[in-house]
């Protein structure tokens, strides 16, 4: 239970910041450009909340449901609009004008992602070298001519000195066709230059590309001492505690901190007798690791760290932080990867060259919004700056009810010099309604699939 409130409570944080950001957008330009605002409404369903300084300002409320969000402005296509109002109506307003407030929404999601990036960049992390370990012949790493002990220098001409930022930049780019240039540098310390190329056999799911790249970071001999036991997690349901050293599982000697790992992944939601060593004495306790979906399948998982002594870690571990101007021109440029590579998710999908298992439901949006909390707040921003360019390319898509429609209805109107017909451009919107509606159903079904997979 304290788990399902800690990810519905971060799930919830995530849906109020995005939508409030969203929305915010419409309602900012709006005002800006002489609209007159009468609402503007996060959730809907019954009014929990509500505050308007005088009659003839807008009313901003917040409602039971928080789904979603509008916000309403003076409209003779919604409601009769008192004279005095006419010039402030929105539907009388220059084509410019309506698209500028249009398309406010979802470029403000991409700001928010340009702030959180360049933020985060500032602020610094602390990452694992991108060091390579064992490479597995017939992967994607092997037949790149990766080798273990190479350092990954650079993807695509962009620096990438922790592991995150090396695979992630691959696996980024390897859905394209093209091959990818890496620099990397040798144990011995010389540099050479790889070209990576997805094979035609490899489908473009995300977690079968993963699987069959085959770059594992470098893992040095640790003892099965654990550090840290995350809130919630299945070690705590078990009695761990941080300073505990794993003795045995099963009545088989754990000597190292991978034998452990390796033991635990391969027995999701099975019960494993642990004998631990607490203070010189040897401690029975019963556990039983969650089943979490990975590239390699389901896996189990307890939420423990290991310690890593402070020599090791320093050698292993690097500080990545940017000046503001480069933090800048970096989290421009990631914003701009990230949606274009969602943009070509999309396409791929809809012309069927990528399976649909790719889409993500509101199930396991929460999951991972409770996931990336765990972990910090950085990797919290970071899941918040990622679904909100998801959300800012969604809604630029050209389906009717959407932003992307509405432009696209401009765009019509650009062309013929009068708007669309009224009756036609509701019929559109029930068909992209009906279009939305079918996307959420599909979510909630390969979400609920996920779970019953899990299980």
């Amino acid at each position: 239970m304290p788990e399902l409130l800690h990810t519905l409570f971060f799930f919830l944080i995530a849906l109020i910041v995005l939508i409030a950001v969203h929305e915010f957008g419409h309602y900012w330009v709006a005002r800006r450009l002489g609209v007159r605002v009468l609402r503007f409404s996060l959730g809907f369903g019954t009014v929990i909340w509500r505050h308007q300084k005088t009659p003839m300002d807008t009313e901003f409320t917040l409602s039971a449901l928080p789904l979603g969000g509008y916000v309403r402005m003076v409209d003779e296509r919604e409601a009769p609009v008192a004279d005095a109002d006419l010039p402030y109506a929105f539907n009388r307003k220059p084509l410019r004008v309506r698209a500028a407030v249009v398309v406010a929404g979802p470029l403000f999601n991409f700001l928010l992602a340009i702030l959180i990036y360049w933020v985060t960049l500032m602020w610094g992390e602390t990452g694992t070298r991108p060091v390579v370990g064992e490479v597995v012949q017939g992967t994607i790493a092997a037949l790149s001519g990766f080798e273990e002990g190479d350092e990954i220098l650079e993807v695509d001409d962009t620096p990438t000195p922790t592991w995150v930022l090396a695979v992630g930049g691959i696996m980024e780019r390897l859905l394209d066709e093209e091959p990818i240039p890496v620099k990397v540098r040798a144990a011995t310390g010389d540099v050479r230059n790889l070209s990576v190329v997805k094979p035609q056999d490899v489908t473009d799911k995300p977690e079968a590309v993963y699987q069959r790249l085959g770059l594992k970071p470098k893992e040095p001999s640790l003892d099965p001492l654990i550090e840290r036991v995350v809130p919630g997690s299945a070690a705590e349901r078990a009695g761990l505690l941080a300073g505990d050293r794993i003795l045995k599982a099963d009545d088989q000697f754990v000597k190292t901190w991978k034998a452990w790992v390796d033991y635990v992944r391969a027995r999701p939601n099975q019960v494993i007798d642990v004998v631990i060593e607490r203070d010189d004495v040897a401690v029975d306790l019963q556990l039983t690791p969650a089943a979490v979906d990975s590239a390699e399948g389901t896996i189990g998982q307890i939420g423990a760290a290991v310690k890593v002594p402070e020599e090791l870690k320093k050698s292993l571990q690097v500080d990545y932080r940017l000046d503001p101007w480069s933090a800048l021109l970096g989290a421009i440029k990631r914003t701009g990867a990230y949606s274009l590579a969602t943009v070509k998710m999309a396409g791929r999908m809809l012309i069927g060259k990528a399976a649909v298992e790719n889409l993500s439901g509101p199930i396991s949006i929460a999951q991972y919004a409770g996931q990336s909390a765990s972990l910090g707040m950085i990797q919290f921003l970071k899941f918040l700056a990622l679904v909100s360019i998801s959300l800012g390319v969604l809604n630029l898509l050209p389906i009717p009810v959407l932003d992307g429609g509405h432009l696209l209805f401009y765009g019509v109107e650009a062309l013929m010099g009068r708007p669309l017909n009224e009756k036609i451009q509701i019929r559109f919107q029930q068909i992209g309604m009906t279009l939305l509606l079918l996307l959420m159903v599909l979510g909630f079904y390969l979400d609920i699939g996920r779970l019953f997979a899990s299980n």
